[in-house]
């Protein structure tokens, strides 16, 4: 793979050497993975997880509108672990940063004294004073999500229950291999659309959340206008439940100033106004029937129960 022209020198020396973009501020985000708790063996393939961890850096990277360039791994495991194993995680994670021109500049493997750990740091860049906050969020602003919700988390459930997965991305790709929204993250910052951004890895109602908490601002949303994932061998879309605290859908979730006009695609996703920013603090849910309810934060807790 061709290295990404920012990465001056990658491995082979002590330090990775990183030249920015003229203009550019830096963009740094770090993610743990952990065997058992973000993956387990026997239902995720190794390229599985190797996607997975390198598509959470990058996602973090999308929801501030910037540019992934170089990504650091460092990787635990235990002294059994077969090499084969640790092959085909590479070819996953080596896979989507070549789809997204991103480098692998370096990290560190040592042995873990029980499971897999994976640490990655992805570096981007975003033009200077161009990064999508969290905190720009203001009244009268609509709420938008990209692509389907809660494909992953009815995916873990399905796990959970003990029924039959058969690891094909064709089949259950939502959750097994997520594509970060790095292009559509790009034009929402170069059109100027996006007031304020996040990734959705925690849930709708947990990130909606984060967004509400920096902003200091509420939210309302309408139950019917959330898009429902359909997974393989179901004959309708998921509960509202996995779409609204499910995670790692790894969508973006961000705010338009009134009288935007957003796009029905970006990138050939489709893209769904969701609800409003509101003055005052707390979020609401309009369901089909009924007034509004009170909407708790209750992101996914993974893998435990």
């Amino acid at each position: 793979m061709a290295p990404h022209p920012g990465v001056r020198r990658g491995m082979g020396d002590d330090c990775a050497v990183i030249r920015l973009p003229r203009g550019h501020e830096a963009l740094v985000t770090t993610d743990f993975s952990l065997e058992g708790v973000h993956f387990r063996r026997e239902w995720h393939s190794p390229d599985s997880v190797g996607h997975r961890c390198l598509a959470r850096g990058l996602s973090d990277i999308a929801a501030m509108g910037g540019q992934p360039i170089a990504v650091f791994l460092s990787l635990a495991t235990p002294r059994d672990l077969p090499q084969a194993w640790i092959d085909h995680f590479f070819d996953g994670f080596l896979r989507l940063a070549k789809k997204f021109r991103v480098t692998l500049a370096g990290g560190d493997i040592a042995e873990s004294a029980s499971g897999i750990l994976v640490d990655i740091s992805a570096l981007g860049s975003v033009p200077r004073g161009k990064a999508i906050l969290r905190s720009s969020a203001r009244p009268g602003d609509g709420i938008y999500v990209t692509g389907e919700l809660g494909g992953s988390s009815a995916t873990v459930e399905k796990m959970l229950s003990g029924q039959k997965i058969i690891l094909k991305p064709a089949d259950y790709p939502r959750h097994f291999y997520p594509i970060p929204r790095i292009a559509i993250a790009r034009r929402l910052r170069e059109r100027k659309l996006a007031s304020a951004m996040i990734d959705i890895s925690d849930g709708l109602s947990t990130d909606l959340g984060h967004i509400c908490e920096e902003s200091h601002v509420g939210a309302n949303i309408e139950a019917l206008a959330i898009p429902l994932a359909h997974l393989r061998g179901r004959s309708g879309a998921v509960d509202l439940g996995f779409a609204l605290h499910g995670g790692e859908d790894y969508e973006l979730l961000f705010t338009v100033r009134p009288g935007r006009r957003v796009p029905v695609r970006i990138a050939g996703v489709r893209i769904y106004r969701v609800g409003e920013i509101v003055r005052g603090r707390g979020m609401k849910l309009k369901p089909p029937d009924g007034p509004p309810q009170p909407l708790l934060p209750r992101g996914w807790q993974h893998f435990i129960g």
